[in-house]
Protein backbone atom coordinates (compact mmCIF):
# COMPACT_ATOMS: atom_id res chain seq x y z
CA UNK A 1 0.00 0.00 0.00
CA UNK A 2 1.44 3.38 -1.00
CA UNK A 3 1.79 6.36 1.31
CA UNK A 4 -0.14 9.47 0.32
CA UNK A 5 0.37 12.95 1.77
CA UNK A 6 -2.73 15.13 1.52
CA UNK A 7 -3.04 18.91 1.79
CA UNK A 8 -6.36 20.74 2.08
CA UNK A 9 -6.52 24.45 1.30
CA UNK A 10 -8.56 27.12 3.05
CA UNK A 11 -11.68 26.68 0.92
CA UNK A 12 -11.63 22.93 1.66
CA UNK A 13 -11.74 23.53 5.42
CA UNK A 14 -13.85 26.70 5.53
CA UNK A 15 -16.79 25.19 7.40
CA UNK A 16 -18.04 21.96 8.95
CA UNK A 17 -19.59 20.69 5.72
CA UNK A 18 -16.31 21.12 3.86
CA UNK A 19 -14.30 19.50 6.66
CA UNK A 20 -16.64 16.49 6.55
CA UNK A 21 -15.84 16.20 2.83
CA UNK A 22 -12.13 16.12 3.63
CA UNK A 23 -12.66 13.32 6.14
CA UNK A 24 -14.57 11.28 3.56
CA UNK A 25 -11.69 11.77 1.10
CA UNK A 26 -9.03 10.81 3.63
CA UNK A 27 -10.89 7.77 4.96
CA UNK A 28 -11.63 6.47 1.46
CA UNK A 29 -7.95 5.55 0.97
CA UNK A 30 -5.95 3.94 3.82
CA UNK A 31 -2.79 5.28 2.19
CA UNK A 32 -3.79 8.86 3.05
CA UNK A 33 -1.91 8.87 6.33
CA UNK A 34 -0.42 12.36 6.58
CA UNK A 35 -2.61 15.44 6.22
CA UNK A 36 -1.60 19.10 6.08
CA UNK A 37 -4.29 21.75 6.54
CA UNK A 38 -4.65 25.48 6.01
CA UNK A 39 -6.58 27.85 8.26
CA UNK A 40 -10.31 28.16 7.53
CA UNK A 41 -10.94 30.18 4.39
CA UNK A 42 -13.93 32.20 3.26
CA UNK A 43 -17.38 30.62 3.44
CA UNK A 44 -18.77 33.21 1.05
CA UNK A 45 -17.58 36.25 -0.90
CA UNK A 46 -18.52 38.50 2.00
CA UNK A 47 -16.73 36.37 4.60
CA UNK A 48 -13.17 36.86 5.88
CA UNK A 49 -10.38 34.31 6.10
CA UNK A 50 -9.33 33.42 9.63
CA UNK A 51 -5.74 34.42 8.82
CA UNK A 52 -6.87 37.93 7.85
CA UNK A 53 -8.88 38.23 11.05
CA UNK A 54 -5.85 37.20 13.09
CA UNK A 55 -3.69 39.77 11.30
CA UNK A 56 -6.30 42.42 12.12
CA UNK A 57 -6.46 41.37 15.76
CA UNK A 58 -2.67 41.54 16.10
CA UNK A 59 -2.53 45.05 14.64
CA UNK A 60 -5.33 46.31 16.86
CA UNK A 61 -3.84 44.73 19.98
CA UNK A 62 -0.39 46.15 19.17
CA UNK A 63 -1.97 49.57 18.65
CA UNK A 64 -3.63 49.55 22.04
CA UNK A 65 -7.15 49.32 20.62
CA UNK A 66 -8.31 46.70 23.08
CA UNK A 67 -12.06 46.94 22.58
CA UNK A 68 -11.79 46.80 18.79
CA UNK A 69 -9.39 43.87 19.07
CA UNK A 70 -11.77 42.02 21.41
CA UNK A 71 -14.60 42.39 18.89
CA UNK A 72 -12.45 40.85 16.16
CA UNK A 73 -11.32 37.98 18.38
CA UNK A 74 -14.90 37.17 19.30
CA UNK A 75 -15.49 36.42 15.60
CA UNK A 76 -12.48 34.09 15.56
CA UNK A 77 -13.65 32.34 18.74
CA UNK A 78 -17.17 31.93 17.43
CA UNK A 79 -15.86 30.39 14.22
CA UNK A 80 -13.64 27.78 15.86
CA UNK A 81 -15.99 26.90 18.70
CA UNK A 82 -18.81 26.59 16.18
CA UNK A 83 -16.70 24.18 14.10
CA UNK A 84 -15.91 22.10 17.19
CA UNK A 85 -19.56 21.82 18.12
CA UNK A 86 -20.79 21.08 14.60
CA UNK A 87 -18.16 18.40 14.09
CA UNK A 88 -18.45 16.94 17.58
CA UNK A 89 -14.66 17.06 17.92
CA UNK A 90 -13.20 16.24 21.32
CA UNK A 91 -10.57 18.97 21.67
CA UNK A 92 -10.04 21.82 24.13
CA UNK A 93 -10.10 24.53 21.48
CA UNK A 94 -11.29 27.09 24.04
CA UNK A 95 -8.03 26.94 26.03
CA UNK A 96 -5.98 27.10 22.83
CA UNK A 97 -7.92 30.20 21.73
CA UNK A 98 -7.42 31.84 25.12
CA UNK A 99 -3.66 31.34 24.87
CA UNK A 100 -3.58 32.84 21.37
CA UNK A 101 -5.45 35.91 22.59
CA UNK A 102 -3.15 36.28 25.60
CA UNK A 103 0.00 35.92 23.51
CA UNK A 104 -1.17 38.52 20.99
CA UNK A 105 -2.24 40.93 23.72
CA UNK A 106 1.23 40.50 25.26
CA UNK A 107 2.87 41.57 21.98
CA UNK A 108 3.28 38.47 19.80
CA UNK A 109 4.13 39.48 16.24
CA UNK A 110 2.36 39.14 12.88
CA UNK A 111 4.01 35.81 12.05
CA UNK A 112 2.66 34.35 15.28
CA UNK A 113 -0.80 35.73 14.48
CA UNK A 114 -0.77 34.37 10.92
CA UNK A 115 0.30 30.91 12.05
CA UNK A 116 -2.49 30.41 14.57
CA UNK A 117 -5.25 29.75 12.04
CA UNK A 118 -3.44 26.63 10.84
CA UNK A 119 -2.37 25.70 14.39
CA UNK A 120 -5.93 25.78 15.75
CA UNK A 121 -7.54 24.19 12.71
CA UNK A 122 -5.08 21.29 12.61
CA UNK A 123 -5.85 20.43 16.25
CA UNK A 124 -9.57 20.49 15.55
CA UNK A 125 -9.31 18.39 12.38
CA UNK A 126 -6.92 15.89 13.98
CA UNK A 127 -9.46 15.30 16.73
CA UNK A 128 -12.28 14.97 14.18
CA UNK A 129 -10.33 12.42 12.11
CA UNK A 130 -8.93 10.54 15.12
CA UNK A 131 -5.39 11.29 13.87
CA UNK A 132 -2.40 12.54 15.88
CA UNK A 133 -1.73 16.28 15.90
CA UNK A 134 1.90 17.07 15.06
CA UNK A 135 2.86 20.74 15.40
CA UNK A 136 5.10 22.21 12.69
CA UNK A 137 6.93 24.20 15.37
CA UNK A 138 10.45 22.83 15.82
CA UNK A 139 10.10 20.69 12.67
CA UNK A 140 9.78 23.20 9.82
CA UNK A 141 12.93 25.21 10.44
CA UNK A 142 14.18 28.69 9.58
CA UNK A 143 17.46 30.31 10.59
CA UNK A 144 17.68 33.44 12.72
CA UNK A 145 17.48 35.63 9.60
CA UNK A 146 14.27 33.91 8.45
CA UNK A 147 15.86 31.81 5.69
CA UNK A 148 14.24 28.40 5.24
CA UNK A 149 16.43 25.39 6.14
CA UNK A 150 15.40 22.64 3.71
CA UNK A 151 17.62 19.74 4.72
CA UNK A 152 17.37 20.37 8.46
CA UNK A 153 13.59 20.47 8.08
CA UNK A 154 13.53 17.19 6.16
CA UNK A 155 15.59 15.47 8.85
CA UNK A 156 13.43 16.80 11.70
CA UNK A 157 10.11 16.03 9.99
CA UNK A 158 11.18 12.54 8.96
CA UNK A 159 12.27 11.66 12.49
CA UNK A 160 9.08 12.94 14.12
CA UNK A 161 6.55 11.62 11.59
CA UNK A 162 8.12 8.16 11.75
CA UNK A 163 6.63 8.01 15.26
CA UNK A 164 3.08 8.56 13.95
CA UNK A 165 1.09 6.15 11.84
CA UNK A 166 -1.37 8.90 10.92
CA UNK A 167 -1.06 12.62 11.61
CA UNK A 168 -2.43 16.07 10.85
CA UNK A 169 0.17 18.84 10.53
CA UNK A 170 -0.59 22.58 10.35
CA UNK A 171 0.69 24.24 7.19
CA UNK A 172 2.17 27.66 6.44
CA UNK A 173 4.62 28.07 9.32
CA UNK A 174 7.67 26.81 11.16
CA UNK A 175 10.01 28.27 13.77
CA UNK A 176 13.33 30.08 14.08
CA UNK A 177 16.04 28.87 16.53
CA UNK A 178 14.49 30.80 19.44
CA UNK A 179 11.12 29.10 18.85
CA UNK A 180 9.40 32.11 17.28
CA UNK A 181 6.91 31.25 14.52
CA UNK A 182 7.97 32.13 10.99
CA UNK A 183 5.56 31.88 8.05
CA UNK A 184 6.04 31.17 4.38
CA UNK A 185 4.50 33.61 1.90
CA UNK A 186 0.74 33.42 1.29
CA UNK A 187 -0.30 29.97 0.11
CA UNK A 188 2.62 28.46 1.98
CA UNK A 189 0.62 25.51 3.29
CA UNK A 190 1.24 24.03 -0.18
CA UNK A 191 4.95 24.12 0.68
CA UNK A 192 4.40 22.38 4.03
CA UNK A 193 2.47 19.65 2.25
CA UNK A 194 5.39 19.05 -0.09
CA UNK A 195 7.84 19.02 2.83
CA UNK A 196 5.78 16.39 4.63
CA UNK A 197 5.49 14.33 1.44
CA UNK A 198 9.26 14.35 1.07
CA UNK A 199 9.85 13.54 4.74
CA UNK A 200 7.59 10.47 4.72
CA UNK A 201 8.73 9.41 1.23
CA UNK A 202 5.18 9.55 -0.08
CA UNK A 203 4.25 7.89 -3.34
CA UNK A 204 2.12 10.90 -4.24
CA UNK A 205 1.34 14.34 -2.83
CA UNK A 206 -2.34 15.21 -3.25
CA UNK A 207 -3.12 18.92 -3.07
CA UNK A 208 -6.87 19.39 -2.65
CA UNK A 209 -8.40 22.75 -3.49
CA UNK A 210 -11.57 24.15 -5.10
CA UNK A 211 -10.63 23.51 -8.75
CA UNK A 212 -10.04 20.28 -10.65
CA UNK A 213 -6.41 20.98 -11.47
CA UNK A 214 -4.78 23.42 -13.84
CA UNK A 215 -6.59 25.04 -16.73
CA UNK A 216 -4.73 26.30 -19.78
CA UNK A 217 -5.78 29.89 -19.03
CA UNK A 218 -7.65 31.91 -16.42
CA UNK A 219 -11.36 30.95 -16.73
CA UNK A 220 -12.32 34.46 -15.60
CA UNK A 221 -10.84 35.74 -18.86
CA UNK A 222 -11.01 32.82 -21.31
CA UNK A 223 -14.31 30.98 -21.65
CA UNK A 224 -14.04 27.24 -20.87
CA UNK A 225 -10.26 26.89 -21.14
CA UNK A 226 -8.93 23.38 -21.67
CA UNK A 227 -7.90 21.36 -18.61
CA UNK A 228 -4.25 20.37 -18.30
CA UNK A 229 -4.05 16.68 -17.31
CA UNK A 230 -0.25 16.52 -16.99
CA UNK A 231 2.43 19.17 -16.50
CA UNK A 232 6.09 19.04 -15.53
CA UNK A 233 7.50 20.45 -12.29
CA UNK A 234 9.39 23.09 -14.28
CA UNK A 235 6.36 24.16 -16.29
CA UNK A 236 4.24 24.44 -13.16
CA UNK A 237 6.80 26.68 -11.43
CA UNK A 238 6.93 28.99 -14.41
CA UNK A 239 3.13 29.25 -14.63
CA UNK A 240 2.77 29.82 -10.87
CA UNK A 241 5.45 32.52 -10.86
CA UNK A 242 3.47 34.31 -13.58
CA UNK A 243 0.16 34.29 -11.75
CA UNK A 244 -1.39 30.82 -12.07
CA UNK A 245 -2.42 30.54 -8.42
CA UNK A 246 -3.54 26.91 -8.11
CA UNK A 247 -0.31 25.87 -6.35
CA UNK A 248 2.38 27.89 -4.56
CA UNK A 249 5.43 28.04 -6.85
CA UNK A 250 7.82 26.87 -4.08
CA UNK A 251 5.74 23.76 -3.34
CA UNK A 252 7.30 21.99 -6.30
CA UNK A 253 10.89 21.98 -5.06
CA UNK A 254 10.65 19.44 -2.19
CA UNK A 255 8.56 17.08 -4.33
CA UNK A 256 10.91 17.48 -7.28
CA UNK A 257 13.94 16.66 -5.11
CA UNK A 258 12.27 13.45 -3.95
CA UNK A 259 10.69 12.59 -7.31
CA UNK A 260 7.17 12.66 -5.84
CA UNK A 261 4.33 13.41 -8.29
CA UNK A 262 1.83 16.08 -7.22
CA UNK A 263 -1.86 15.59 -7.94
CA UNK A 264 -4.05 18.72 -7.89
CA UNK A 265 -7.58 17.61 -6.92
CA UNK A 266 -10.97 19.21 -6.22
CA UNK A 267 -12.48 18.68 -2.76
CA UNK A 268 -15.93 19.40 -4.19
CA UNK A 269 -15.50 16.98 -7.11
CA UNK A 270 -13.33 14.16 -5.70
CA UNK A 271 -14.03 11.93 -8.69
CA UNK A 272 -12.19 14.28 -11.05
CA UNK A 273 -8.68 13.14 -11.93
CA UNK A 274 -7.22 16.65 -11.70
CA UNK A 275 -3.73 17.55 -12.87
CA UNK A 276 -0.59 15.48 -12.32
CA UNK A 277 2.68 17.40 -11.88
CA UNK A 278 5.58 15.12 -12.75
CA UNK A 279 9.20 15.08 -13.84
CA UNK A 280 9.88 16.46 -17.29
CA UNK A 281 11.47 13.11 -18.10
CA UNK A 282 8.22 11.26 -17.48
CA UNK A 283 6.71 9.92 -20.75
CA UNK A 284 3.38 11.64 -20.12
CA UNK A 285 5.10 15.05 -19.79
CA UNK A 286 7.53 14.67 -22.67
CA UNK A 287 5.14 15.68 -25.45
CA UNK A 288 6.04 19.08 -26.84
CA UNK A 289 3.38 21.76 -26.79
CA UNK A 290 1.75 24.56 -24.83
CA UNK A 291 0.65 23.69 -21.28
CA UNK A 292 -0.59 27.04 -20.10
CA UNK A 293 -0.80 30.80 -20.56
CA UNK A 294 -0.69 33.15 -17.58
CA UNK A 295 0.53 36.60 -16.68
CA UNK A 296 0.72 39.52 -14.31
CA UNK A 297 -0.19 43.18 -14.62
CA UNK A 298 1.36 46.26 -13.12
CA UNK A 299 5.02 45.98 -14.10
CA UNK A 300 7.22 49.05 -14.42
CA UNK A 301 9.70 48.84 -17.32
CA UNK A 302 12.97 50.75 -17.00
CA UNK A 303 14.91 51.20 -20.24
CA UNK A 304 18.55 52.28 -20.12
CA UNK A 305 20.81 53.29 -23.03
CA UNK A 306 24.52 54.16 -22.94
CA UNK A 307 26.52 54.84 -26.05
CA UNK A 308 29.38 52.36 -26.51
CA UNK A 309 28.52 50.55 -23.29
CA UNK A 310 30.35 47.50 -24.55
CA UNK A 311 27.50 45.16 -23.66
CA UNK A 312 24.13 45.68 -22.05
CA UNK A 313 25.01 43.32 -19.22
CA UNK A 314 27.38 46.00 -17.93
CA UNK A 315 24.37 48.27 -17.54
CA UNK A 316 22.28 45.63 -15.78
CA UNK A 317 24.76 44.64 -13.07
CA UNK A 318 25.00 47.94 -11.10
CA UNK A 319 21.23 48.50 -11.25
CA UNK A 320 20.36 44.95 -10.19
CA UNK A 321 22.93 45.05 -7.38
CA UNK A 322 21.51 48.31 -6.05
CA UNK A 323 17.92 47.11 -6.41
CA UNK A 324 18.70 43.87 -4.58
CA UNK A 325 20.30 45.76 -1.69
CA UNK A 326 17.18 47.90 -1.39
CA UNK A 327 14.81 44.91 -1.59
CA UNK A 328 13.51 45.93 -5.01
CA UNK A 329 15.05 43.37 -7.37
CA UNK A 330 13.49 43.16 -10.86
CA UNK A 331 11.56 40.11 -12.01
CA UNK A 332 13.07 40.22 -15.53
CA UNK A 333 16.11 41.87 -17.09
CA UNK A 334 17.07 41.99 -20.77
CA UNK A 335 20.11 43.44 -22.51
CA UNK A 336 21.39 44.35 -25.96
CA UNK A 337 24.74 45.76 -27.07
CA UNK A 338 24.29 49.25 -25.55
CA UNK A 339 20.90 48.98 -23.87
CA UNK A 340 19.04 47.16 -21.13
CA UNK A 341 15.48 46.85 -19.88
CA UNK A 342 14.40 45.83 -16.39
CA UNK A 343 10.87 44.88 -15.29
CA UNK A 344 9.83 45.59 -11.70
CA UNK A 345 6.67 43.94 -10.31
CA UNK A 346 3.70 45.95 -9.08
CA UNK A 347 4.35 45.08 -5.44
CA UNK A 348 7.79 46.67 -5.45
CA UNK A 349 8.06 49.37 -2.79
CA UNK A 350 8.22 52.73 -4.59
CA UNK A 351 10.60 54.36 -2.10
CA UNK A 352 13.01 51.43 -2.25
CA UNK A 353 12.83 51.35 -6.04
CA UNK A 354 13.54 55.08 -6.35
CA UNK A 355 16.54 54.80 -4.04
CA UNK A 356 17.85 51.75 -5.91
CA UNK A 357 17.52 53.38 -9.32
CA UNK A 358 19.19 56.57 -8.16
CA UNK A 359 22.11 54.57 -6.82
CA UNK A 360 22.40 52.20 -9.78
CA UNK A 361 21.99 54.82 -12.48
CA UNK A 362 24.64 56.99 -10.83
CA UNK A 363 27.10 54.15 -11.48
CA UNK A 364 25.87 53.46 -15.02
CA UNK A 365 25.80 57.14 -16.06
CA UNK A 366 23.41 56.38 -18.89
CA UNK A 367 22.85 58.63 -21.88
CA UNK A 368 19.13 57.91 -21.95
CA UNK A 369 16.61 56.40 -19.55
CA UNK A 370 12.85 56.00 -19.74
CA UNK A 371 10.21 54.42 -17.55
CA UNK A 372 6.91 52.86 -18.63
CA UNK A 373 4.33 51.97 -16.01
CA UNK A 374 1.32 49.72 -16.42
CA UNK A 375 3.03 46.90 -18.33
CA UNK A 376 1.58 43.39 -18.31
CA UNK A 377 3.78 40.37 -18.95
CA UNK A 378 2.17 37.21 -20.33
CA UNK A 379 3.99 33.87 -20.40
CA UNK A 380 3.30 31.00 -22.78
CA UNK A 381 4.63 27.89 -21.05
CA UNK A 382 5.16 24.41 -22.41
CA UNK A 383 7.70 21.80 -23.41
CA UNK A 384 9.90 23.15 -26.20
CA UNK A 385 7.93 26.35 -26.86
CA UNK A 386 10.91 28.62 -26.18
CA UNK A 387 12.93 26.91 -28.88
CA UNK A 388 10.09 26.75 -31.41
CA UNK A 389 9.97 29.68 -33.85
CA UNK A 390 6.48 28.59 -34.92
CA UNK A 391 5.06 29.23 -31.45
CA UNK A 392 6.74 32.65 -31.25
CA UNK A 393 5.31 33.51 -34.68
CA UNK A 394 1.81 32.56 -33.51
CA UNK A 395 2.17 34.75 -30.43
CA UNK A 396 3.25 37.70 -32.58
CA UNK A 397 0.44 36.92 -35.03
CA UNK A 398 -2.15 36.90 -32.26
CA UNK A 399 -1.11 40.41 -31.23
CA UNK A 400 -1.10 41.65 -34.82
CA UNK A 401 -4.57 40.27 -35.55
CA UNK A 402 -5.90 41.84 -32.36
CA UNK A 403 -4.36 45.18 -33.36
CA UNK A 404 -2.26 45.32 -30.20
CA UNK A 405 1.33 46.55 -30.01
CA UNK A 406 3.78 44.81 -27.71
CA UNK A 407 5.74 46.85 -25.19
CA UNK A 408 9.12 45.79 -26.48
CA UNK A 409 9.16 42.48 -24.65
CA UNK A 410 8.82 39.26 -26.58
CA UNK A 411 11.52 36.96 -25.38
CA UNK A 412 12.36 33.46 -24.26
CA UNK A 413 14.61 32.79 -21.30
CA UNK A 414 14.30 29.00 -21.44
CA UNK A 415 13.04 26.23 -23.69
CA UNK A 416 9.78 26.17 -21.75
CA UNK A 417 8.57 29.77 -22.07
CA UNK A 418 7.92 32.77 -24.26
CA UNK A 419 7.11 36.08 -22.55
CA UNK A 420 5.39 39.03 -24.20
CA UNK A 421 4.79 42.50 -22.78
CA UNK A 422 1.68 44.60 -23.47
CA UNK A 423 -0.19 47.47 -21.84
CA UNK A 424 -2.21 46.56 -18.76
CA UNK A 425 -5.38 47.67 -20.55
CA UNK A 426 -4.76 45.08 -23.29
CA UNK A 427 -4.00 42.18 -20.96
CA UNK A 428 -7.31 40.33 -21.18
CA UNK A 429 -7.63 40.81 -24.95
CA UNK A 430 -4.11 39.53 -25.54
CA UNK A 431 -4.60 36.52 -23.28
CA UNK A 432 -7.72 35.54 -25.21
CA UNK A 433 -6.02 36.11 -28.57
CA UNK A 434 -2.98 34.00 -27.66
CA UNK A 435 -5.17 31.24 -26.26
CA UNK A 436 -7.21 31.13 -29.48
CA UNK A 437 -3.99 30.66 -31.46
CA UNK A 438 -2.27 28.13 -29.20
CA UNK A 439 -4.96 26.15 -27.36
CA UNK A 440 -4.69 23.09 -29.56
CA UNK A 441 -0.97 22.99 -30.27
Amino acid sequence: MGVVTVKFGGSSVADAEQIRKTKDIVMSDPGRRYVVVSGPGKRSKEDEKITDLLYTYQKLAAGGKGSDAAAVFSIIEERFIGLKEELGASVDIESALAKVAADLTAGADADYAASRGEFLNAQLIAAFYGYDFVDAAGLVLFDSDGAFLAEETNTALAAELAKHERAVVPGFYGTTPDGSPKTFSRGGSDVTGALVARAVRADVYENWTDVSGFLMADPRIVENPRPVPVISYREQRELSSMGASVLHEDAVTPARIAGIPINIRNTNAPGDAGTMIVSGDAPEAARAGVRGISGRKGYTALRVYKNAAGGGARLLTPIIDAATRHGAAPDFALSAVDAATLYFASGTDATSLDAALEEGLAVVRADETSTTEGVALIAVVGSGVGADPGTAAKVAGALAEAGITSYGACFSVSETNIVVGVADKDYEAVLRAIYAKLAYL
